[in-house]
């Protein structure tokens, strides 16, 4: 096995495949390196000396500079090493070079190809099909979780849980409870979001929360909603339906709201709302899959937990796959603005309309800005467990990450809750948070996301599918009720489109209501909505 890797010629760094001993000698192509330091698996480790100040490049770009002399074959870590990201400039010469060109992947085997989606009355296509239940405002979490219980399990989607394990255990004998035959076939399930905003706050936080949650209602994997609503709160009633006219002026599916200071007993509210959900549910039930091209695939890219090898594999490989389904017609959502930092100028490069560069490169600046105004910087990005898996620098982090964007060009820039209404890659302002901005991702239209991740994480969401693609095969097989697609073979050697491929075949499978992924058999049904403050 090959025990480093060079990610691109112009690269200061190798990156060490497998744990390297003071004395080894690895070697790269024709270039020979006396390793001088201990240097772990997924770290990495100089090419030649650099002194004070110099800036060490990866994935061909500037991603630190060296805060102590290191020596050739000496291990880079954050004690000689600190964030560093060129400066991005657009001027007059800028916007007027040559269109960004593009050479997509080799689809022609999908000519003709379909999934089985959800179509709606207005022609999107869902992935799914739920009936979503929600608050206003984090006092009615109860009463959404009430309803849930009264209905999950009586309707056949809730899963085994570990009661029958407590009785065991107070040494009490409990029959296992009996699946029940679902009476709405047709409806995926009934999926809920609870969350901790709506009333104190700023009125920004309230229309913020309207906002996200009436596209999560105009969603195609959403069949209708039902609502609670305190009475009192910021976030009212009529804010939310505003959101929701401006989200969609032609917006037709049953909106179910119930104000809770209206009522004289919450029981009477809660037999109300049930009686008039369920009566619903017979009506979305009525819809069935059908035959719809790959055009209709939006995907969104996320990563989260990265490591060493996120950028190596994982991260490739969800990039190829983005390419593939712009190159077939869909859509693909590229996020995580933080941890963009270092790659704008390629991505500016890749924007088609001049606007949206300079649009990029604002929302880039004033969200590095109100980062300072608070005392922090994107440079505090990478976690504990990203560094201690080789991702030492912000930019080393990016320049990475960037890659799960693939290489397509640019149609549009999306703020946090804005629609992707062109096929092709978009950019969307999240921070890098992974349920903040896997709900900005859904938020804005995605119908599939992928999720890779060199750690482990169990992130899912209410409404879209969540498909975790593992870096390395170790974290694959140890977390593999997490785990839906391991890119570890690529470390091995096998070819990242080969690998790219299974990927695909995954997403149409999940779009097609084929596989459930991970995240969803788990019941993993995260949401946290970005109040605009400082979440890197």
């Amino acid at each position: 096995m090959q025990r480093v890797i060079c990610i691109h010629p112009d690269d200061s760094m190798l990156v060490a495949l497998t744990d390297l001993a003071p004395g080894d000698v690895v070697t790269w192509n024709d270039e020979n390196i006396l390793v001088s330091t201990a240097v772990k698996t997924k770290h990495k480790l100089a090419r030649r000396a650099f002194a004070v100040g110099d800036v060490l490049n990866m994935y061909g770009v500037p991603v630190g500079k060296a805060t102590q002399p290191i020596k050739k074959g000496e291990a880079v870590t954050t004690e000689n090493l600190a964030h560093y990201a060129a400066e991005v400039e657009i001027g007059e010469k800028e916007e007027s070079t040559a269109p960004y060109t593009w050479t997509p992947p080799d689809v022609s085997s999908f000519d003709g190809a379909t999934f089985n989606g959800v179509v709606r009355a207005d022609g999107r296509v869902g992935t799914a099909n739920y009936w979503l239940i929600f608050p206003l405002v984090f006092c009615e979490n109860r009463n959404v979780e009430h309803l849930r219980n009264a209905l999950e399990r009586p309707l056949g989607y809730a899963t085994d849980d570990l009661a029958a394990l407590t009785f065991q255990l107070l040494g009490e004998d409990m029959e296992a409870p009996k699946p029940v035959v679902r009476p709405f076939p047709n409806l995926d399930g009934v999926r809920v979001i609870t969350h901790n905003g709506g009333c104190g706050g700023t009125r920004a936080d309230a229309r913020s929360l309207c906002k996200v949650l009436s596209a999560y209602a105009d969603h195609p994997n959403v069949a209708g909603i039902t609502v609670f609503s305190l009475g009192c709160q910021n976030a009212q009633i009529g804010m939310f339906k505003e959101a929701l006219t401006k989200q969609n002026p032609d917006f037709d599916k049953p909106v179910l709201i119930y104000e809770q200071q209206q009522w004289d007993s919450e029981e009477k509210m809660m037999k109300a709302v049930l009686q008039d959900t369920l009566s619903h549910l017979k009506e979305a039930n009525r819809v069935q899959r059908r035959p719809v091209p790959l055009s209709h695939l939006k995907i969104g890219v996320k990563c989260g937990g990265s490591d060493g090898f996120s950028g190596i594999s994982a991260n490739p490989t969800m990039g190829y796959v983005s390419d593939m389904v712009v190159a077939v017609g869909g859509s693909s959502i590229l996020a995580e603005f933080p941890e963009l930092c270092g790659v704008e100028a390629n991505l500016i490069e890749r924007c088609v309309e001049d606007e949206d560069k300079r649009r990029f490169l604002g929302m880039m600046r004033d969200f590095e800005q109100r980062a300072l105004a608070v005392g922090t910087h994107f440079a505090d990005n990478p976690s504990p467990g990203n560094i201690r898996d080789g991702l030492i620098t912000d930019a080393m982090k990016s320049a990475g990450a960037a890659k799960k964007g693939g290489t397509s060009p640019i149609v549009s820039v999306l703020d946090y809750g804005e629609q992707t209404d062109k096929p092709g890659l978009s950019l969307l302002c999240t921070p890098g948070g992974d349920v903040e901005s896997v709900t900005g991702i859904v938020a804005s239209g995605a119908n599939v996301v992928l999720f890779s991740t060199g750690l482990g994480t169990p992130t899912g969401n209410p409404i879209v599918p969540v498909l975790k693609i593992s870096s390395n095969s170790r974290v694959a097989a140890r977390l593999n009720d997490l785990i839906d697609y391991d890119c570890g073979p690529i470390i091995e050697g096998k070819p990242l489109p080969e690998v790219a491929q299974g990927l695909f075949d995954m997403v149409v499978d999940t779009a097609s209501g084929k596989y459930t992924c991970k995240a969803d058999r788990l019941q993993q049904y995260d949401f946290i909505f970005w109040k605009r403050d400082i979440s890197l």
